[in-house]
């Protein structure tokens, strides 16, 4: 599969059980490198199965975007006019390019609202997925799940016009 073979579209709100299902599965997927299974688990808002009730909330204020393949949804980006807050695909569709049209889309999404630049707060893991999409890491800093715990996390911005 390459990224050619998705289409984009808004997420629905019955999407947000399957969004949070794609969430769960993609941090579940990541080894215990730059967070411990702890920080892992709070990530995942201590759920192994999807609720999707915190991102119906969430739908309410940010732009959410789902990837489909044969009319299967297998990743998502939400944000807000200039930030990009999540980008999350499904483990067994990652590294196919999927993730680089979710944020090529909301780059165009900014420029076609004026934006110059924006900006995202990414996991230790996807910096250097960032970093090879052109953005820039500002600084390290710390990170408030919803639930309390604090994780490490690199912010980041984009001058528009540079998507490599």
């Amino acid at each position: 599969m390459s990224a050619n073979e998705i289409s984009l579209r808004p997420a629905e709100e019955t999407d947000a059980w399957v969004l949070s299902a794609i969430h769960i599965a993609a941090i579940k997927a990541l080894p215990a490198t730059f967070y411990t299974q702890e920080e892992l688990l709070a990530w995942r808002n201590y759920h192994d199965k999807p609720d999707g009730s915190n991102i119906l909330k969430s739908m309410k204020v940010e732009n959410f975007w789902v990837a489909i393949k044969q009319d299967v949804v297998i990743g998502f980006a939400s944000f807000i006019v200039d930030e990009l807050i999540g980008l999350y695909v499904h483990p067994k569709h990652q590294g196919k390019g999927i993730g680089r049209v979710l944020v090529q889309h909301f780059c165009n999404e900014a420029t076609d609202k004026g934006v110059d630049k924006v900006i995202t707060t990414a996991s230790l893991y996807a910096e250097g997925f960032y970093l090879q999409l052109g953005f820039t890491a500002i600084k390290k800093a710390p990170h408030y799940l919803r639930n309390g715990v604090i994780v490490s996390v690199i912010k980041m911005s984009k001058k528009l016009g540079t998507l490599n």
